[in-house]
């Protein structure tokens, strides 16, 4: 039972899988997790998937990689028990946490032209978001380390109220999860010309946006052609091999196919080198290029001042696809249970929190979009 006398106000004993050294298998320990703090509320994990985020930083040796460190943060849960001064979930309910806060309260949050929390601004901290402290230890007492707010690598964890959304209980809770970061869709003008550099995850659900919003046409650009069939099924129309232009740039490929360029390109992949393709992709006067791949710290984009004057482009960057979380991941869940959103064709594969490994090795390999984990089966 969630919040029984036997846990509420007591630190809990549990099992985690902790990074311990920068690229080598989570070791699965029992750890302890503290009670929440004022507007925090600790949750019982149901089940994560694994996003590539989650492998960027396990691997990552250099700040803001940080060891040791619970790792995880696509979730679904339940509430255990709350803090003070926590009015919006009560113990029981079916929670999603995500890595970008939305407080409700700051000017940002309040305001419909962004999604950038003020009080509780982004960031990869090894830290809870408003105590700058962590609320794990293992069995010796030492700290472990938080990731991206959330940690869901455990079967129990401790969230601020600013980064949970209440859900309904009734959506299967292995795509729930999905929401929690892997599944944020685009938002473009019916009959948009839309290209998607990367079709992992995190483009099909670009993909998938565009679909809903009645793109015209959809180019799905990847170095993997069996990404093409997939890419199908998630509305993609035409695809382009990025290992195979001969002697001619991505951009010049696709301003060709395109007749003059995309109204929308979407970087998906993480790689600087490739936001310039997508920016030089894009059509001049209104094309937009939109970042949603996650880089390595210190990469830089260059683009000529001279094509930033002239061209009449817009270049972005999009957290969570610029959805409000509080707001906006209900409604996705909505058109998910209307058979609107297509969610069942993310997952591909499925494991046991102890075979948490497997789907790292799965994810690297390629052999997976979203690998869901199982803290109890």
């Amino acid at each position: 039972m969630e919040g029984s006398t036997q846990t509420t106000g007591k630190p809990i004993r549990c099992k985690a899988a902790i990074c311990r050294e920068p690229g080598q298998p989570l070791v699965i320990e029992e750890i302890f997790v503290a009670p929440p703090m004022p507007r925090e509320v600790r949750i019982r994990i149901i089940c994560s998937s694994l996003c590539q985020s989650d492998v960027t930083f396990w691997k990552m040796k250099e700040f803001p990689g940080i060891c040791p460190r619970i790792l995880g943060h696509e979730a679904v849960g339940v509430v255990e028990s709350v803090g003070e001064d926590v009015n919006e979930v009560v113990e029981g309910d079916r929670v999603i946490p995500t890595f970008l806060s939305d407080c409700g309260e700051c000017f940002d949050c309040k305001s419909k032209k962004s999604n950038l929390c003020s009080n509780f601004p982004f960031k990869v901290s090894p830290w809870m978001p408003r105590y700058e402290s962590t609320r794990f230890t293992d069995l010796k007492g030492d700290p472990l380390y938080h990731f991206l707010f959330v940690s869901s690598f455990s079967e129990y964890t401790v969230v601020d109220i600013s980064n949970l959304t209440k859900i309904s209980s009734e959506i299967p809770p292995n795509r729930s999860c999905l929401l929690s970061c892997g599944v944020s869709t685009a938002e473009v003008e019916a009959g948009s010309t839309v290209v998607i550099f990367g079709l992992g995850s995190i483009g099909l659900a670009v993909a998938e946006g565009a679909r809903l919003c009645g793109a015209a046409r959809i180019i799905g650009v990847d170095v993997n052609p069996d990404k093409f069939e997939l890419g199908k099924k998630f509305g993609v129309t035409d695809f382009v091999n990025g290992a195979n232009c001969g002697d001619k740039s991505l951009s010049q490929v696709i301003m060709k196919m395109t007749d003059g360029g995309a109204d929308y390109c979407f970087e998906c992949v993480g790689l600087a080198s490739l936001v310039q393709e997508a920016y030089a992709s894009c059509r001049k006067g209104w094309g937009k290029t939109v970042v949603l791949g996650v880089d390595k710290p210190g990469s830089e984009v260059r683009l000529p001042s001279f094509d930033i004057l002239h061209t009449g482009k817009c270049l972005l960057g999009a957290l969570f696809g610029g959805l409000k979380p509080k707001s906006d991941i209900p409604i996705l869940l909505k058109r998910y249970t209307d058979k609107e959103l297509h969610l069942d064709e993310f997952v591909t594969h499925e494991v046991k929190f102890e075979d948490i490994n497997k789907a790292f090795d799965l994810l690297i390999e390629g052999s997976c979009l979203r690998c869901v984990i199982w803290m109890d089966k």
